[in-house]
């Protein structure tokens, strides 16, 4: 069932093309360039321009994982609804690779606009007659803007930059936004001692601009207007988020090694603790270790969470794996320690680019033997700051592996975010014993839960007195650190830990639950899934279905998100990976008489969730003209015809 996404205001579409709704400021724009080509600063200071115009937007970047001149896209939102979610119908579309251009011409609806390239080999308009087609003598504009300079021998490779600006004038033309807002981006991307590219290409934009003028209709359908939407808020990355979270919430060793997509998130936390840490004699209140592999920086994150410090490594899927041996260690042996995981779809060169939840369920069951970790999911760029400041506070109270699950499209994409706050809680330190606590107790046994909530007392080293030393234990142990292969000792520990976690799950964050309580349907969702869901409850809701929706943060789930499902007839659980993992960590936990009442829908081809791929199933299911209905198994939302079962790892 093809849905119709709803827009700000329309108007019929010029020239008698009539299929597509135009719209004021509900915009998607496309651009297909290639890589190494400079297209980023372009693509940024047509985000930042909507961003001045007050007009809530964001961006994302979908690049293969390939070398210098292969494809590469980048996507711009922008909605006065506030929709900020990845949009499949994008109306306006920029080629400049002739290598794409046929199949992304292809991927437009009726009534779109494609700007392009007039020196293709092929003439784009050959391909479809339902499409506004504007070729552009960007070759011939951008010398134009940027005169030959025979002195400078980098002229050839600063001209194929340049010319990106062009294309960002054409845009800026086509859509209404402000030049004016277009200046101010590209001297915010070319500060400083940068002003003479800047002033280039602002001639390069202002060149676009003008020849769109003399050459373009302008009674264009896809429009944007001034708006005061965004206020005081800020565009930022979700990996420099958690940075700010690493920085605030007292990181004071991070180790790490590089991975895609989660280096930036390790380098913007190293320049933030370089400012902010480095005392007036010039010397770190902190350590940064690049390691040699994700071995070593778990390790080694480990030995500082033991030594006292709070401890943090960043790391994507591949990594976790390589870390199991050691974050199972650290659970055992129970040791402070953060591990962030910007989530990518596999292994591998293609995969690191493509976003995914593929690892939600190894991080909450990571480790050899009985292993259940804690694992704070941020649906947004604010969650992902305040929730890295969570997850240093809970590893160290609970003395245990934290993990915060984000992805790609949150880590590395730029989204709109109210301003962070500074924390106003001290930092958790837990159950460190001084040397005063040992002394007032006369006893300590690092592994005895004297207090009946799976928590143990700790030291750390350098304690002064006789009883601080105990015996940091991987190995089976007693509550004295002695080692021990005793089968009472061995489940004792074991349902300590478990009782621990159950104490932990009293006090992670809470889901985030909205919408109508006596609603039929409910909606089950986590991470990055959250802006493509609020907008599909809107578009559900002008259909005549109401939801409630929870968004899960925390693993294991709190009995608030059982209490949800117990209240719907039919609860769909949003997910970006193909085994349904949130569906089946539910499914195991839930009484038998509920279970039935879930199903997933599954996207898990790399690309970012649109609120299209959870609307028409469910369009297609609630109202078929049988009644509301179950498919058989679980759906993968790319192909809703196609379902599959989620692997059963509830307890026989």
């Amino acid at each position: 069932m093809s849905v119709t996404f709803p827009s700000v205001e329309t108007h019929p579409v010029s020239d008698g093309i009539a299929t597509s709704p135009a719209s004021v400021n509900d915009l998607a724009i496309r651009v297909g360039t290639v890589n190494g080509s400079g297209s980023q600063s372009a693509n940024l200071v047509l985000l930042r321009a909507l961003y001045a115009m007050g007009i809530p937007c964001s961006g994302k970047n979908v690049f293969p994982s390939n070398i210098e001149g292969l494809p590469t896209w980048f996507h711009i939102r922008a909605s006065a609804k506030g929709y900020v979610g990845h949009r499949l119908d994008t109306p306006i579309l920029v080629c400049m690779n002739e290598m794409t251009a046929k199949d992304d011409v292809r991927l437009l609806n009726p009534g779109s606009i494609c700007i392009y390239r007039d020196d293709f080999a092929e003439d784009l308009r050959t391909i479809r007659n339902d499409v506004q087609f504007f070729p552009v003598p960007f070759a011939k504009l951008v010398e134009q803007a940027y005169p030959p300079d025979k002195a400078d021998k980098a002229y050839r490779d600063k001209l194929r930059k340049v010319i990106n600006m062009v294309y960002v004038g054409v845009v800026a033309y086509v859509t209404g936004i402000e030049i004016e807002a277009v200046e101010a981006g590209i001297r915010r991307e070319f500060p400083g001692r940068k002003a003479k590219a800047a002033e280039i290409n602002i001639s390069a934009a202002r060149t676009g601009y003008e020849w769109s003028k003399d050459h373009l209709p302008d009674n264009l359908p896809f429009r944007v207007e001034r708006l005061d939407s965004t206020g005081n808020q800020i565009l930022i990355e979700g990996n420099k988020a958690a940075a700010l979270g690493a920085l605030f919430g007292g990181t004071s060793v991070m180790t790490w090694y590089p991975i895609t997509p989660s280096s930036s998130l390790a380098e913007y936390a190293e320049d933030f603790l370089k400012k902010h840490r480095t005392g007036p004699d010039g010397k770190a209140t902190f350590a940064v270790v690049q390691a040699e592999d994700e071995l070593a920086a778990i390790g080694m994150a480990i030995g500082a969470g033991w030594a006292g410090a709070r401890a943090l490594t960043a790391t994507s899927g591949p990594g976790i794996g390589l870390m199991t041996e050691f974050v199972g260690l650290a659970y055992f042996a129970e040791i402070p320690v953060v591990i962030i995981d910007v989530q990518r779809m596999g292994p591998s060169t293609g995969l690191p680019t493509r976003t995914s939840q593929g690892d939600v369920l190894k991080m909450h069951l990571l480790g050899h033997g009985d292993c259940r970790h804690v694992v704070l999911i941020p649906g947004s760029v604010g969650e992902c700051y305040s929730l890295t400041i969570e997850a240093l506070d809970l590893a160290q109270q609970f003395q245990t592996p934290i993990f915060v699950a984000t992805d790609l499209d949150m880590g590395m994409n730029l989204w709109l975010t109210d301003p962070f706050p500074y924390p106003e809680k001290p930092m958790e330190r837990g159950k460190v014993l001084s040397a005063e606590d040992l002394e007032r107790y006369g006893q300590f046994e690092r592994y005895k839960d004297v207090d009946g909530d799976g928590v143990c007392r700790r030291t750390v080293p350098g304690t002064e007195h006789p009883l601080a030393a105990y015996f940091t234990r991987g190995t089976g142990h007693n509550e004295k650190s002695g080692y021990s292969e005793r089968p009472e000792d061995w489940k004792k520990n074991l349902d300590r830990l478990a009782r621990k976690l159950e104490t932990a799950r009293g006090v992670l964050p809470k889901p985030v639950i909205e919408g109508q309580v006596a609603a039929t349907v409910g909606l089950i969702a986590y991470g990055s899934s959250h802006p493509a869901v609020v907008e599909a409850r809107d578009i559900l809701k002008d259909q005549g279905i109401a939801t409630e929706y929870c968004r899960i943060r925390a693993l294991p789930t709190s009995d608030e998100v059982t209490h949800f499902i117990e209240r719907h007839q039919r609860v769909y659980v949003v997910e970006q990976n193909r085994d349904a993992q949130i569906t089946a960590l539910l499914r195991a936990s839930l009484p038998g008489s509920i279970t039935d009442r879930l199903r997933a829908l599954t996207h898990y081809n790399g690309t970012p969730l649109a609120a299209e791929n959870i609307v028409r199933p469910i369009l297609g299911w609630e109202k078929s003209p049988s009644g509301p209905g179950w498919p058989t198994g679980n759906v993968e939302v790319d192909n809703p015809d196609k379902p599959h079962d989620a692997p059963d790892i509830s307890p026989e």
